[in-house]
């Protein structure tokens, strides 16, 4: 396993959109494992392939239940709302107030091609729609209710 360098959002490369996975081998496997190792080593909830720089369509989350991997995500449902204080690996310091669904439904595939659904609420509900954005080029700057603020500012 590697640490990948996450990429910031001056960088170009984050508002393209990534390209559905299509081979489940050994390639896939280690882009996956390294996206994790800098997930935890970045201490963050999420990381999609686009903030390494490779335009596939592979996200991991983790927000203390364990890792997630998804490949080739879609949201298939969204209900409720929610405002939340939403921060990002890729805008390093910022937070920003946003409005996210309350519970979120997604299909994916896992590592080895095999199809699964999964609900999240809360702070998987937003995971689940931030990463899904930075796969289609956009980043939660785009839908942030006024100014970004820094971490750990008395606007938290």
């Amino acid at each position: 396993m590697a640490l990948r360098k996450i990429l910031t959002s001056e960088q170009p490369e984050l508002r393209k959109a990534a390209r559905p996975v299509v081979k489940f081998d050994e390639r896939l496997h280690e882009l996956l494992d390294d996206m994790y190792e800098t997930l935890k080593q970045a201490h963050g909830a999420g990381l999609a392939a686009t903030q390494v720089g490779i335009l596939r369509r592979v996200v991991v989350i983790d927000v203390g239940e364990g890792v997630i991997e998804l490949v080739n995500p879609e949201i298939i449902e969204v209900s409720g709302e929610q405002e939340v204080n939403e921060g990002c690996l890729s805008v390093p310091g910022m937070r920003g107030k946003t409005k996210r669904p309350a519970k979120v439904k997604i299909k994916a595939l896992d590592r080895n091609g095999k199809q699964f659904e999964m609900e999240g609420e809360d702070l998987l509900a937003v995971a689940f729609c931030h990463e899904t954005d930075h796969l289609d080029g956009k980043l939660y700057t785009d839908i942030v209710e006024g100014e970004l603020w820094e971490e750990g500012s008395e606007c938290e």
